[in-house]
């Protein structure tokens, strides 16, 4: 079982930075990909961006391309995501994921079966 915790998250202005992590434990994370969420109140969870552990590949959605980075540390199992030019409309819950089937389908929810808590995230305009 792999057990993810968040931090990071807080109270920004708009145009502001934050860095959010995920740190894991109970196992190594080879071989996994690793994601990130949001949920706003009253709407749907939304893919924000994965990392393949192993090979490092990247995804990201559209709205966040070229404001987010996904980063990880592979000596710490912690996956980064560092959220720059930030808007009121990235405010929302960030929830870390984990695949360890490795499915392919890094955009969708239901592909990831580990969970972390949220980190809330507020931008402020």
């Amino acid at each position: 079982q792999v057990q993810l915790v968040e931090s990071g998250g807080g109270l920004v202005q708009a145009g502001g930075s934050l860095r959010l992590s995920c740190a894991a434990s109970g196992r190594t994370l080879a071989g996994y990909v690793m994601g990130w969420f949001r949920q706003a109140p009253g709407k749907t969870r939304e893919f924000v961006a994965a990392i393949g552990w192993s090979g490092g590949t990247t995804y990201y959605a559209d709205s966040v391309k070229g404001r987010f980075t996904i980063s990880k540390d592979n000596a710490k199992n912690t996956v980064y995501l560092q959220m720059n030019s930030l808007k009121p409309v990235d405010t929302a819950l960030f929830l870390c994921a984990a695949d360890s089937n490795y499915s392919g389908s890094y955009y969708d929810a239901g592909a990831y079966d580990h969970w972390g808590q949220g980190t809330q995230v507020t931008v402020s305009s």
